[in-house]
C-alpha cells in the first residue's frame, strides 16, 4: 500500500485534554471515544495478585471497578494535566500518560495483516513545554517498538486543532477545559507570542460547586470530583448578568430548583433555598472577581492564583474578556479588527444550557462574552462556538492527519510533520 494511502487509512486522533482525554481513528465519524485522563495505582496485595488485576496503574473504564475508600482517592487518583501540563519529573503522571495512550490506541488495533501503526495526531495545551512534546514522542516510540501501535507521529497545540477544524485562517480561539483556558490568536499558525492562559477552567467551576453542596448539605459528597463534575453540569447556569439573576432567584424560587439523580443510585441532589447559587457556578468561570466570591475565599476555597509554570504565565482572576483583549493586543494593530470579528470559543467548558424558562435570565457562552466585550468598549465582535466544542480539538487532528503529506518529517524548527518510527 502506497505510503499516502496508509496514512489515510491510520489516521488516529489523540486529544490530551485536561478533564477527558479524547481519542479514535478517522473511522470514528464525527465523535471520539473519551474516557477521564487519570489513572489509578491500586494497593499491592495478595489477593489482587490471586484475583489477577495486580497492575501498577488503571485507566480508563476499568478505574472504577478498582477504586478502595474515599480516603484513597487522593494519594492514589492522579489527573497528570490538570493544567495542561505534566510537570518533567512527575514519574506518575507521566506512566498514566504512557498507560493511557497504550490503552487508545490497542482499542483500536486492526485484526488481520497488513498495520504497521497508526499515524497519531497528540494534540497539547497551547502552552505546553518543549520538553513535553519530546516524552510524549519517546512514548510514541516505545508503542512503535514494544507493541507496533505507532508507525509515525506529529503534535499540535490544542487550539491550533481547534481552527483547522473550522477552516479559520485567522481567528482567536479560546479553549477551556478542566484545567485551564488556553487564548491563542492565530493567523494561519498560533502567534506564540500573544497567547494567553488563565489558571481557571473546569476543575475551578468543580470547586465552586463543591463549596454550594457543602452549604446544602452535602458535604460527604463534595470530595468526590466526579460525582461533582457532574452535578456543576447538570445544575449549574451562566447568568446573563449576576447580581440580577439572582435577585430574580430569590424572588422566584421554583423557577430555579432542580434535582440531580445521580444515576444507578437512590440518592438526589437538590439545592432548595440555595437554588439561586447554581448561577455562581457559570459566572466564576467568566469572571470570579464579583465580590460574592470573596466570603468563599474568606472560608478557605483557593483563589485562583497568578502562576508561573516555565516561562508562562498563568492568570488567575482575569476576566474572559481581559484577557480576550491582552491576547489580541499583543497582535499587529492591523490584524487586530479581523481577530477581534473571528472569536472562537471551544471546550467542554463553554457547554452551558439556557433551560427554556430562563431564557434572558440565563444565556450561553458565546452570548456572555459579547455583553463583556461590550462592557469593555469592544466592538464589532463576532463570537462563535465551536460545533461539538468538546470533540472539535480531536476533529482538527483527524483532519491535520489526513492533509500533512507522510514525507514531511518533523522539524523542531518548524515544530511540525510526522516523526517517523517505522521501520
Amino acid at each position: 500500500m502506497h505510503d499516502e494511502d496508509y496514512k489515510r487509512r491510520y489516521v488516529f486522533g489523540a486529544d490530551y485534554g485536561t478533564s477527558e482525554f479524547k481519542y479514535g481513528p478517522i473511522t470514528q465519524g464525527e465523535r471520539p471515544l473519551a474516557v477521564e485522563n487519570r489513572g489509578y495505582f491500586p494497593e499491592k496485595s495478595v489477593l489482587s495478585q490471586i484475583m489477577g488485576a495486580d497492575h501498577e496503574v488503571v485507566v480508563g473504564k476499568d478505574v472504577t471497578l478498582f477504586l478502595e475508600s474515599g480516603a484513597e482517592l487522593a494519594t492514589r487518583l492522579v489527573y497528570p494535566m490538570r493544567e495542561g501540563i505534566v510537570m518533567k519529573d512527575d514519574a506518575r503522571a507521566w506512566k498514566v500518560v504512557k498507560e493511557l495512550t497504550h490503552y487508545a490506541l490497542e482499542e483500536f488495533r486492526p485484526k488481520g495483516w497488513g498495520f504497521n501503526g497508526f499515524y497519531v495526531v497528540a494534540a497539547l495545551s497551547a502552552v505546553a513545554p518543549r520538553y513535553m512534546y519530546e516524552r510524549l514522542f519517546e512514548i510514541f516510540d516505545s508503542m512503535a517498538k514494544e507493541v507496533g501501535l505507532v508507525h509515525s507521529a506529529t503534535i499540535i497545540p490544542q487550539p491550533l486543532s481547534v481552527a483547522i477544524a473550522h477552516k479559520k485562517t485567522s481567528c482567536v480561539v479560546v479553549e477551556s477545559g478542566h484545567g485551564n483556558t488556553q487564548l491563542a490568536p492565530i493567523s494561519r499558525a498560533p502567534i506564540r507570542g500573544a497567547v494567553v492562559a488563565l489558571n481557571r477552567g473546569g476543575s475551578d467551576a468543580n470547586a465552586i460547586m463543591a463549596e454550594i453542596l457543602k452549604d446544602a448539605g452535602y458535604g460527604d459528597l463534595a470530595g468526590e470530583e466526579a460525582l461533582v463534575r457532574k452535578v456543576k453540569e447538570s445544575l449549574g447556569l451562566l447568568p446573563a448578568d449576576l447580581d440580577p439573576a439572582i435577585s430574580f432567584a430569590k424572588s422566584n424560587p421554583e423557577a430555579v430548583r432542580a434535582v440531580y439523580a445521580v444515576p444507578g443510585t437512590r440518592l438526589k441532589i437538590e439545592l432548595a433555598e440555595n437554588s439561586w447559587t447554581r448561577f455562581l457556578v457559570g459566572e466564576y468561570v467568566f469572571n470570579p472577581n464579583h465580590e460574592i466570591f470573596q466570603s468563599y475565599f474568606k472560608r478557605g476555597m483557593p483563589r485562583p492564583k497568578d502562576t508561573k509554570l516555565g516561562d508562562v504565565v498563568f492568570y488567575g482572576t482575569m476576566d474572559v474578556a481581559e484577557a480576550i483583549i491582552t491576547a489580541v493586543e499583543k497582535c499587529p494593530v492591523e490584524l487586530q479588527p479581523l481577530l477581534y470579528s473571528q472569536i472562537l470559543l471551544s471546550g467542554g467548558n463553554f457547554s452551558w444550557k439556557v433551560p427554556e424558562k430562563l431564557k434572558g435570565i440565563c444565556v450561553d457562552s458565546t452570548t456572555k462574552v459579547k455583553r463583556m466585550m461590550t462592557e469593555k468598549g469592544i466592538e464589532n465582535v463576532e463570537v462563535n462556538m465551536a460545533s461539538e466544542p468538546q470533540y472539535s480539538v480531536w476533529r482538527g487532528c483527524i483532519v491535520y492527519g489526513y492533509a500533512v503529506p507522510a514525507g514531511y518529517n518533523w522539524s523542531w524548527e518548524k515544530m511540525e510533520g510526522w516523526m517517523n518510527f517505522y521501520k
